[in-house]
């Protein structure tokens, strides 16, 4: 410790977050090795966890004097306790974040709120940005991102020559968050995205994103039409083969066969995400 209590506390807990780094290493190999909750795979990931992990510190140094990790350890609690008056959705990235820094689980921590699916505010209703984007002057970009479901980020790398043809079908080869490559097919207005992608050659598809544009929102709706395409007839589908719903979804249930299909698509691994965050059948 004593190298390292030469360091600010900010210092400290940016260091930790440092050695659990895995940028580029694929996070399903980590998974299936059950390892994958020892490190981040993704840039947007570790500067998240830095500013909710700096929050804490900054707080435990103002309170109580903490001039190390190890002093603020005991004012976890308390901290995320501080913080109850936050969506559930904040509360749980706080403690994610803390969970990283000090490398334990975030049940070694006071339970924070249970999130509800009523409380998401991501891409519902209007937000100040969206007034100053146009979806009918952007009808051909906003309609790309519905056909392809890609990321912000997958956009604004996106070249021309990820485009594959398999058969009469059409997918996106993406190397997504933790570096895993996946083939995102391509739905809805096909000859929009083949005719830019094919035009783009090996250069960037789209010189720049506009910021305004709602992309979870698209990702969704790509979502939502791959799945009620995929789905089989309720009467159809087994029970074992049904996703229940908790919580404020209690009663609604979806056909996990076409769900892994649209989590695939969407670079997910976790079924239960697309029920909560963008499915909209």
């Amino acid at each position: 410790m004593g190298r390292e209590n030469k360091l600010s506390i900010i210092g400290q807990v940016q260091k930790s977050l440092d050695s659990k780094l895995a940028i580029g290493e694929s996070k399903h190999q980590a998974k299936i090795a059950g390892v994958a909750q020892d490190h981040i795979y993704s840039w947007n990931t570790y500067r998240t966890y830095l500013k909710h992990g700096c929050y804490f510190v900054k707080w435990a140094k103002a309170k109580y004097g903490c001039k190390t990790l190890e002093q603020a350890r005991p004012y976890v609690d308390e901290y995320l306790q501080s913080r109850s008056h936050l969506s559930a959705y904040t509360q749980k990235l706080d403690a994610s974040a803390l969970g990283k820094v000090y490398g334990c689980s975030t049940k070694e921590f006071v339970a924070t709120e249970t999130r509800h699916r009523a409380d998401i505010s991501r891409s519902r209703g209007e937000k100040v940005r969206d007034r100053n984007f146009s979806e009918s002057r952007n009808k051909e970009f906003v309609d790309f991102c519905r056909s392809t479901g890609l990321r912000r980020s997958e956009i604004s790398e996106l070249r021309g020559n990820q485009l594959v043809q398999r058969d009469d079908k059409f997918y996106i080869e993406v190397t997504g968050k933790g570096g895993r490559t996946r083939l995102a097919p391509v739905i809805g207005d096909v000859k929009n995205v083949v005719d830019r992608m094919t035009f783009a050659g090996s250069e960037k598809v789209w010189s720049k994103v506009p910021n305004g544009a709602d992309i979870h929102s698209y990702r969704s709706q790509y979502a939502t039409k791959m799945y009620n395409s995929l789905a089989r007839d309720r009467d159809q589908i087994p029970k074992g083969d049904r996703y229940c719903c908790r919580g404020d979804l209690k009663g609604v249930w979806y056909d996990k066969q076409a769900m892994r299909e649209v989590s695939n698509a969407l670079g997910h691994d976790r079924i239960s995400v697309i029920a909560g965050h963008y499915i909209r059948a």
